[in-house]
C-alpha cells in the first residue's frame, strides 16, 4: 500500500514541478521580450565571439526587437502545442510553421542566407495537419455516435456537392 502511495505522490511531485516550470516560463515572457533594450543602439555589435552587423533594420535592437517579436509567440505556441491534451492540437503546427518562417525572414532580412518564397513550405505542412486533424475529428465523432468504420467509409465514397460537404464539416 506504501508504494502504490509513493509512485502516486512522485508522480504528483514531477507534475508540480513541470507546471511550475512551465508557468515560471509563461510569467517571464515579457521580460524575456523587453531583452532588446540591452542590445546596442547602434549598427554593429561586437562581441568576443561574433559581429553582428544590422543591415536591414539599421540598428542593433531595432532587430532584436523584430525578432522578439516573433520569438515570443513561436515559444509561446511551442508551450500550448506540448501541453495541450485535445484532439486538435496538431493544428498548432501551422501557426507554428508561419511564426517560425517569419522568424527566419526577420533573420533573412539581415543575412540573406533564406529563400524569399519561404511561405510556400507552409503550404505541405498544411497539406498534411488539415486533412489528418479532420479525420481524427470524424473518426472520434463517429466513435462517439456509435457509427461503425464502414458507415464512416461509405459517407467518404458518396458524391456531394461542394455546399453539402461544407455542412458536413460542421454538423
Amino acid at each position: 500500500m506504501d508504494k502504490t502511495n509513493n509512485k502516486s505522490t512522485k508522480q504528483t511531485s514531477s507534475s508540480l514541478v513541470r507546471g511550475s516550470i512551465v508557468a515560471l516560463l509563461i510569467a517571464i515572457t515579457p521580460y524575456i521580450f523587453y531583452t532588446y533594450e540591452s542590445f546596442p543602439d547602434t549598427k554593429t555589435w561586437e562581441t568576443f565571439l561574433f559581429t553582428y552587423e544590422a543591415n536591414w533594420y539599421q540598428k542593433v535592437y531595432v532587430s532584436v526587437w523584430t525578432m522578439m517579436g516573433k520569438f515570443i509567440p513561436l515559444l509561446l505556441l511551442f508551450i500550448w502545442f506540448f501541453t495541450n491534451k485535445h484532439w486538435w492540437y496538431h493544428v498548432l503546427l501551422i501557426p507554428i510553421g508561419m511564426f517560425s518562417f517569419q522568424l527566419f525572414n526577420v533573420i533573412n532580412d539581415d543575412t540573406s542566407f533564406v529563400d524569399e518564397v519561404e511561405i510556400w513550405w507552409l503550404f505541405p505542412i498544411m497539406l498534411v495537419i488539415i486533412p489528418f486533424v479532420y479525420l481524427v475529428r470524424a473518426k472520434l465523432f463517429h466513435k462517439l455516435r456509435g457509427d461503425d468504420l464502414q458507415a464512416f467509409e461509405e459517407d467518404l465514397m458518396q458524391k456531394k456537392s461542394f455546399w453539402r460537404q461544407i455542412k458536413d464539416l460542421f454538423q
